[in-house]
């Protein structure tokens, strides 16, 4: 692909992919190229919409609204997606939609994704983008994930908010097979765990990267320290 040829959105999001993504290990050209087919922009609030190729992570501030939520960085969404490994015919639950691009990209690589979604107001916002972009696999619900959501099997689960530690609900909504990826850790100090679960009683875990991002929205941080 010859960079200087492209619009400037276009030129924007090939350096993102290119300087950002590539150079943290997303390598799956699969994923690489659903990073030009779904558009970010579309579903960065619109006063922000600026940033949306930028290595940052975005307030999710929707006109006079602002949820005290993030975009997570573009690399960031990228290897989580490529490290689901999913499949056409995989079940997805997403727990915390967000702009609902993250889940965007979940519902072009898997048959289904139910992502729940805690603040109404996000929901309805992740909804108008998934539905203005197409998206029609994927179903939002407004509610608290945190412990999990009904009681339907998985073939992956993402969990887009840091937790403290990992909830026994949330594996065991796994399908044998299936993988969770999470991140789990206090400030300063976080690393994206991805939990295979390998007999109805039995879970094997690899710890895949560091990094910071917000603690999800219901879950009851210890303040006690040692």
């Amino acid at each position: 692909m010859n960079a200087a040829s492209l619009p400037d959105v276009e030129h924007a999001r090939f350096n993102m992919v290119e300087q950002q993504i590539r150079p943290w290990d997303v390598l799956d050209p699969k994923v690489l190229e659903l990073l030009f087919k779904v558009k970010r922009e579309d579903f960065v609030p619109p006063a922000l919409r600026t940033l949306a190729f930028a290595d940052t992570e975005i307030p999710l501030r929707i006109d006079d609204y602002d949820s005290g939520e993030c975009m997570l960085a573009p690399k960031v969404e990228a290897r989580l997606l490529q490290e689901l490994a999913l499949k056409p015919t995989d079940s997805v639950l997403e727990i915390g939609t967000g702009s609902g691009y993250q889940t965007a990209l979940l519902a072009s690589q898997a048959q289904t994704v139910t992502s729940v979604e805690i603040l109404p107001k996000l929901a309805a916002f992740a909804q108008a983008n998934l539905k203005r972009a197409g998206i029609a696999n994927a179903t939002v619900q407004v509610g608290d994930g945190s412990k999990g959501w009904g009681s339907t099997e998985y073939d992956a689960i993402l969990v887009t908010g840091s937790v403290p530690e990992v909830p026994d609900s949330l594996k065991y909504q796994l399908r044998v097979g299936g993988r969770l990826a999470i991140i789990v850790g206090q400030a300063p100090v976080m690393t994206t765990l991805l939990i295979t679960r390998t007999t109805a009683a039995s879970f094997e875990t690899t710890s895949l990267f560091e990094t910071l991002v917000k603690p999800l929205r219901g879950v009851t941080v210890s303040k006690f320290k040692f």
